[in-house]
């Protein structure tokens, strides 16, 4: 688009909004990623080659979001918008796999690596939440093809749902 005017230029701008809002989500869903996975660490006290190697998968899942976010942003509102969506929900269901290996390397019966009690306690209730996490992205993947949008939308509202759990990581396990 040429821009001519300042009518023009708000124009570009709007045009451009589903891209920024791409950019915040991918902030926001890297952002969240990083405090749980902050707190998270905070409940181990050693490690071990398999926790790195989960670890490292994991990571590998967080830096990656932004590619299939910014597909979101910029064909969410197109008629190719099943496709992003789907590897959008697909990237997030990988993720939640590496949160289950994460989780699940970190309370090996051979080598736990939680620092007490408390934290073991804590460790086995984000792993159980890794379970749904697979499922949720998994089935939003596949409901993608015939729902992009509200699909789009709710994956992105449970990102909600991991901050408010996050900010419960290091209390009561039971909550």
């Amino acid at each position: 688009m040429v821009i001519n005017s300042t009518a023009d230029f708000w124009e570009a701008l709007k045009d451009i909004v589903p891209s920024m809002l791409a950019f915040l989500l991918s902030f926001f869903i890297v952002f969240i990623t990083w405090a749980n996975h902050h707190a998270t660490l905070k409940l181990i006290n050693k490690t071990s080659f398999p926790f790195l190697y989960a670890n490292g998968f994991f990571l590998l899942t967080v830096v990656v979001m932004p590619f299939p976010t910014s597909l979101l942003g910029e064909y969410i509102l197109t008629d190719y918008a099943s496709p992003a969506v789907v590897l959008y929900s697909a990237m997030c269901s990988l993720q939640a796999v590496g949160w289950f290996f994460l989780t699940l390397t970190s309370l090996s019966r051979h080598n736990l690596l939680t620092k007490d009690e408390k934290s073991t306690l804590i460790m086995r209730a984000n792993h159980k939440y890794s379970y749904y996490s697979i499922v949720l992205y998994a089935l939003c993947a596949l409901l993608a093809f015939w729902f992009p949008q509200p699909v789009a939308i709710a994956i992105s509202a449970s990102w909600i749902v991991w901050l408010i759990r996050g900010i419960f990581i290091q209390g009561d396990p039971a909550s």
